[in-house]
């Protein structure tokens, strides 16, 4: 990952070996496994891994995961949950590491259908997986060298790039309206 691999965390691989490394924390939170109801928010519109995916994802069925959710303060927070029992959680947060990108994205869970379009929230789901393999995919500078000792530069603090996104500035990600 440092060294510029890409990684995508689905659901439960909050509490994977490689992801705490990453993380350099317990990725401990709270959850319940009800069934309930989830409206899954787009909180950050213009990011990459947004493109494509209605403002809210309605999922009928879902294990609840809350707050609090021991990972630092992710670079950005691109979706944010609801859940019928009023529990909110961070549910899909982007990562840099070296020069490697990490996106987390909770839905999912062994016995409800998230992913495999029984549901009608399936192919919005299925949608923000590959938009988030898009992103994180490794484009840069195939040289590696001295990427373990390069210090981590929030995009909150990185120059914003300017791209003409229907009047908008779109993410320093850079989204490419193809």
């Amino acid at each position: 990952i440092l060294d510029g691999m890409g990684l995508i965390v689905l659901h439960s691989g909050h509490h994977s070996k490689i992801f705490k490394r990453m993380m350099g924390s317990s990725c401990n939170l709270v959850w319940r496994e009800d069934g309930g109801r989830e409206l899954l928010w787009v909180v950050n519109p213009y990011h990459p891994i947004t493109q494509g995916i209605d403002p809210v994802i309605d999922n009928e069925h879902d294990e609840m995961y809350g707050e609090v959710f021991d990972i630092p303060n992710p670079d950005d927070v691109v979706f944010i949950s609801w859940f019928e029992g009023g529990e909110v959680f961070r549910s899909g947060c982007t990562f840099h590491r070296g020069r490697g990108k990490i996106f987390y994205f909770r839905p999912g869970h062994e016995t409800f259908p998230t992913y495999t379009g029984e549901s009608d929230s399936s192919e919005q789901i299925l949608q923000v997986i590959a938009n988030a393999c898009k992103w994180a995919k490794f484009e840069g500078n195939a040289e590696a060298e001295g990427v373990r000792s390069c210090q981590h530069r929030p995009f909150s603090m990185a120059p914003v790039k300017k791209y003409n996104f229907e009047g908008l500035e779109a993410h320093p990600d850079g989204y490419k309206k193809e």
